[in-house]
């Protein structure tokens, strides 16, 4: 199908410190990529890049045959404001923001696709409900059905998993899943290195430099896991990412990236 991102010798920060160094490679359109790494590594960064809210320090990203506009996003959950007056159908509707600009008016075929996408992430009947009073995991449900709205060919998540319960993160995986098989591109970073052999084939290991980029089981061998955090020690001393160890699942929360 060939590449919907391009990536070529980019380098990305802020106020003109390196988050992210002369990374190469491209994400297949289709494909379901993984970008992991310790904390601080510029994964969240990458995202940014990649939908144009940070500019390139060095080197440049390209979209084949799509516009921004074609990239639904999901922040970290940490970076929603909760104490904003909404309820869950207005946080919803923002994903119609492409088709009908931000102030347009919500149509009948809205409406439609606003219940089939609380239906699909099981929230049927909460469309009055206050943000404020939703659980982290029915947040991110509500935060995946405003994805769902938008329709897009490239969905970028930011830490969809972190801090929500086990049945929302089997879930919205389940999400993710369909919208693979729908060949759309997504790409997601993620902590549980577990999870992510588990259900995405491809992998970004990430260290502020490019540490691997192909198929999970060879990016996350644990020579590249050791070298990522070698390199991660050598400009951070508060690096908790780690391998997991096979007895039980480690959620490492937070990514100063």
């Amino acid at each position: 199908m060939g590449a919907a991102i391009r990536i070529d010798d980019l380098t990305l920060g802020y106020d003109g410190h390196p988050a992210v160094h002369h990374l190469h490679g491209a994400f297949e359109a289709g494909s379901l990529t993984a970008i992991v790494g310790p904390n601080g590594s510029g994964k969240s960064t990458l995202l940014k890049g990649i939908t144009g809210a940070l500019k390139p320090l060095g080197g440049r990203i390209e979209h084949a045959g799509f516009s921004l506009r074609d990239i639904a996003y999901l922040p970290q959950i940490a970076e929603i404001d909760r104490t904003f007056p909404a309820v869950v159908s207005d946080l919803v509707s923002l994903g119609f923001w492409k088709s009908r600009g931000l102030f347009g008016a919500i149509r009948g075929i809205d409406r439609s696709a606003l219940d089939e996408a609380l239906q699909a992430v099981g929230l049927k009947g909460f469309e009055q409900r206050p943000i404020d009073t939703l659980s982290g995991g029915q947040l991110q449900r509500a935060l995946f059905a405003r994805v769902l709205v938008q329709d897009a060919r490239i969905i970028l998540l930011d830490e969809p998993f972190t801090a929500i319960d086990e049945k929302t993160v089997g879930d919205l995986i389940g999400l993710v899943r369909h919208w693979h098989a729908e060949a759309r591109t997504v790409i997601a970073v993620l902590h549980d290195v577990d999870m992510v052999r588990k259900v995405f084939p491809q992998t970004l290991l990430l260290a502020r430099e490019p540490i691997a980029w192909g198929v999970t089981e060879e990016a996350l061998k644990s020579e590249n896991i050791l070298r990522a955090r070698r390199m991660t020690e050598a400009w951070d001393e508060q690096a908790p990412w780690h391998e997991p160890s096979g007895h039980g699942h480690h959620h490492h929360h937070g990514d100063a990236a």
